[in-house]
């Protein structure tokens, strides 16, 4: 994962150009983003949005061969998965629940007063008194887009012999405020999630690993796969860490975003063993618990990546990179795997 969190690590990263705007600032500056005052949430332009939108086609037909179902999802889920899904064990700092009112009148009129005695002071020394009134929903922000389909696909009973491959995308949500545009509290997953039995969830992994790596070439970036791990918290965090990356379970495809200094996670391949198997009871034909992987296209980072790489005027891309976004990207894609292929 991309270790800058806030402006001291940018800037270090940049000891004799700290006056220099940073890339965060050019692209506000050409309203590419738009600054809503809280860091790591932005406004998309709409030339974000139309690249965002190309390379949803592309990953697409990427994938397409698979024959996946295609599920989405609202950046919401139900609470009581959420705790299933023990998300809280390993990263309760990034973790976002959904809080509302849920009083009488009286209570109503004291949020109204806590709310008009913070509104009296200026943004950064308002309290937060109005939001005892608030108690928590039985719906939490998404923490990462495959995390509805496992309750899904239980429900559904035994998998088919073949397993299940599931393309989804979704907004998430991570408590985690930056002055890197990389490191958004709210972004989009689009997934390619596999359900089976080890053996075929590790051929997936691999398969996506190449795939992903494809489309990063296609796409005239740096191609950098390293051996990863997710960000635990607290002091047992480490060695979960430690198991995770001495059984290679997860991959990250690192591509420098926010300076040529630091790489940031864009792509990543993991595998979960029989994880969210054997938490939601998923089993495969033969009666085993399900194993399943996931490959997580961070769709921001990427698009930030081209802008980063390619410059902030999209029609001065280099052709073929405009060729595979905008032109024909079902040929160039198809292209590209009979090349991996052959």
């Amino acid at each position: 994962m991309n270790t800058m969190t806030d402006a001291a690590a940018l800037a270090a990263a940049q000891p004799d150009e700290a006056a220099a705007p940073t890339f965060r600032d050019e692209l506000l500056a050409k309203g590419i983003l738009i600054d809503t005052g809280e860091n790591g949430l932005y406004g998309r332009s709409q030339v974000f949005e139309d690249v965002i939108d190309r390379l949803n086609v592309a990953i697409t037909h990427l994938g397409a061969d698979q024959q996946p179902e295609v599920l989405r999802f609202p950046p919401a889920m139900r609470r009581t998965d959420f705790e299933d899904s023990e998300y809280l064990k390993s990263f309760p700092d990034l973790a976002g629940t959904i809080h509302s009112f849920c009083g009488n009148d009286a209570g109503q009129q004291r949020l109204l007063r806590c709310l008009d005695d913070a509104m009296a002071k200026s943004d950064d020394d308002r309290d937060d008194e109005w939001m005892s009134q608030q108690k928590p929903t039985r719906v939490v922000l998404t923490p990462a887009a495959c995390y509805p389909i496992y309750p899904v696909m239980a429900r559904r009973g035994p998998l088919p012999a073949g397993g299940r491959t599931i393309d989804v995308l979704s907004y998430c949500f991570r408590h985690e405020p930056s002055l890197d545009p990389a490191r958004m509290q709210m972004f989009r997953q689009r997934e390619y999630v596999r359900l089976g039995n080890a053996e075929q969830v590790m051929a997936f992994r691999q398969m996506w690993i190449e795939r992903g790596s494809l489309l990063v070439t296609l796409l005239n970036l740096p191609v950098d796969v390293d051996l990863a791990n997710d960000p635990f918290f607290g002091r047992g965090g480490k060695i979960i860490a430690d198991s995770q990356r001495a059984q290679a379970l997860k991959f990250e495809l690192l591509i420098p975003v926010a300076n040529a200094q630091s790489k940031t996670a864009c792509l990543s391949f993991n595998y979960h063993m029989d994880h969210f198997g054997a938490i939601w009871k998923i089993g495969c034909e033969d009666g085993s618990v399900a194993h399943t992987g996931c490959v997580g296209f961070g769709m921001e980072r990427i698009t930030l990546a081209l802008f980063r790489h390619h410059g902030l005027d999209v029609n001065a891309w280099p052709d073929d990179v405009r060729a595979v976004l905008w032109g024909d990207t079902k040929a160039r894609v198809a292209h590209g795997l009979a090349g991996a292929n052959a």
